[in-house]
């Protein structure tokens, strides 16, 4: 199951660098993860400031 960004989220953008299969990307309010694409690895999770990345 895929991880989510919740409206924690402050755009800053180091989640998507830390994504392996590139699965976050800019969305309409704020990062969003691609359910289709993560792998749930967490790598993400690591990284968020705000702790705005959560498992779905």
């Amino acid at each position: 199951m895929a991880h989510k960004i919740n409206d924690t989220c402050i755009s800053c953008g180091a989640c998507e660098g830390a994504c392996p299969v590139g699965a976050i990307a800019m969305g309409d309010e704020h990062m969003e993860i691609n359910a289709d694409t993560c792998i749930d690895c967490g790598a993400c999770a690591g990284t968020c400031p705000m702790g705005a990345i959560d498992p779905a």
